[in-house]
């Protein structure tokens, strides 16, 4: 299915006041060397551009750090890197042909509108235990500012 440009596609980068980005997988039409750069089982967020194209941020978890095992964890901080426009070599401007967008993340959670295609991206690339088991994916508030007790 290819992305209604302009209908349902972000054509901007988030703001701090909970707007969304959109979550994409790659389509057959990706190039290779595109494919390279993402590596399998990326999470990629990103919004249009009016020329187009794509603005993609993704993680990928090259590290192989616990914590961004699961797709969602990495979605949730290639979401944080886009927000705050942070300088990375995980972005890049793409050609709208070679995604699909399968839904949406925000600062309140993550909501899949195709799954199928997820659970197919992750199975591709040999790691089909990282998808959601639902659909809505809601993060949990920050926790509360610890205390400082003079004398600890």
């Amino acid at each position: 299915m290819s992305i209604q440009f302009g209908q349902d596609l972000p054509l901007q980068r988030p703001d701090k006041e909970d707007s969304r980005a959109a979550l994409f997988v790659p389509t057959t039409n990706i190039k290779e060397e595109v494919l390279q750069a993402l590596r399998n089982g990326a999470a990629i967020v990103g919004f249009g551009n009016h020329d187009r194209t794509l603005t993609i941020y993704y993680e990928c978890n090259r590290f192989n750090e616990p914590e961004m095992a699961k797709w969602e964890q990495k979605a949730r901080k290639a979401y944080d890197r886009l927000l705050d426009n942070l300088p990375t070599t995980s972005k890049m401007v793409v050609k709208i042909e070679s995604f699909e967008q399968i839904g949406y993340i925000s600062s309140k959670g993550i909501n899949i509108r195709r799954m199928e295609s997820l659970v197919r991206w992750l199975e591709n690339s040999g790691i089909p235990e990282s998808a959601p088991t639902e659909d809505q994916v809601t993060w949990a508030p920050p926790p509360p500012p610890k205390k400082i007790v003079a004398g600890d």
